[in-house]
């Protein structure tokens, strides 16, 4: 980069100084070159050479950020992650131009930013975008797998997607009689309910 500058200097200055670039030898270009550069003007002509070189730097940095980020683009692309629907709830139209997977956790705090994030995507793309829902309960969330089968179970009698905003807006009062009480609140079939919840096909999904 030293040298890089230094050239840049050096070429700046004999553009200005035409004169010396007919210098009888090198030493003796080398010389008046080292002078010149002690004046005043000299002074000027490396600021001005140091400052094209820093804009040439920049530019050419931002050429190889942008040639990069569209490298990792297209590879990312090459061989796109396969992701089967299957029986997860799913929102929005059928022929939605956009799918959006979610994996999500009801007991996450972040997650409940996600859901509020996926509802301003559908206001904006009603008939663009659908979400398809999949339960990713972390470990260190001791109700959120309770309030993954709850959902689903509830998505057994077409009411996921009122049980999966019940619980997102009510994170603190997460429970086995909360998931029970708001089943109830949805007119859900309890007996089968109950069942769903602790079926070998909910804690598969």
């Amino acid at each position: 980069m030293k040298s890089k500058l230094f050239n840049s200097i050096i070429l700046a200055a004999a553009l200005i100084v035409p004169a010396m670039a007919s210098a009888e030898s090198d030493a003796e270009f080398a010389a008046k070159m080292d002078k010149y550069l002690q004046t005043e003007k000299g002074q000027e002509s490396i600021g001005k050479a140091v400052e094209a070189y820093a804009k040439q730097a920049e530019e050419r940095a931002r050429k190889e950020a942008e040639e990069r980020q569209q490298r990792e683009f297209e590879e990312a692309f090459k061989n796109p992650v396969q992701i089967e629907i299957g029986n997860s709830p799913v929102k929005g139209p059928a022929d939605a131009k956009i799918t959006i997977i979610e994996f999500s956790d009801f007991q996450c705090p972040y997650c409940k930013r996600g859901k509020d994030n996926m509802e301003k995507v559908m206001e904006m793309y009603p008939k663009d975008v659908k979400i398809v829902f999949k339960q990713l309960p972390l470990g260190f969330h001791q109700q959120a797998t309770p309030a993954a089968k709850a959902a689903l179970a509830a998505g057994k009698q077409g009411k996921f997607w009122e049980m999966h905003d019940k619980l997102f807006d009510n994170q603190g009062k997460l429970s086995d009689s909360f998931y029970e009480e708001t089943a109830k609140e949805r007119g859900l079939d309890m007996t089968k309910f109950k069942a769903d919840v602790a079926s070998d096909e909910i804690e598969q999904q």
